[in-house]
């Protein structure tokens, strides 16, 4: 089961974390950390409209987290809170349920359906994508405030 959870195509994404840092300034900025492991995420973003703009995450995890974060920054340009919100929701329903995978631009989750044998790591691996429904939601209401000033 271990080398189903760590297969080789999870670590290679895992190493290979697309938009690895911060951003100068964001519009919404959320880090996440797991309390039982230790795991930090930190995502920025700048919204074009009511989609991602820029994207930037400053990711210390492990194996788990790390591919979950570069599923969402391979695939998160573009997307809207809604987008987001719902991978989020069907990843955690995956994960603790047993459900199907995520559906549409973060399929990509799939590779993680064997984490859900491991309670443990369901929040570590979570992370990436609260935190960027988060920092989207932050972004999200700020430029909208700004067009009704």
């Amino acid at each position: 089961m271990i080398d189903e959870l760590y297969s080789n195509k999870l670590l290679k994404l895992a190493a290979n974390l697309p938009h690895a840092g911060r951003l100068p300034q964001p519009e919404g900025s959320s880090e996440k950390i797991s309390k039982l492991c230790g795991s930090r995420v930190t995502i920025d973003v700048v919204m074009d409209g009511d989609r991602v703009g820029q994207f930037a995450q400053d990711v210390k995890a492990c194996a788990l987290g790390q591919a979950s974060a570069a599923v969402l920054g391979a695939h998160v340009l573009g997307a809207t809170l809604a987008e987001i919100e719902m991978a989020r929701d069907q990843f955690r329903a995956m994960l603790k349920d047993g459900a199907a995978a995520p559906v549409g631009r973060f399929s990509d989750l799939e590779m993680l359906a064997p984490v859900k044998d491991y309670p443990a790591r369901h929040t570590s691996t979570l992370l990436a994508f609260e935190a960027a429904t988060d920092a989207v939601r932050q972004a999200s209401t700020r430029t909208s405030r700004a067009g009704i000033a």
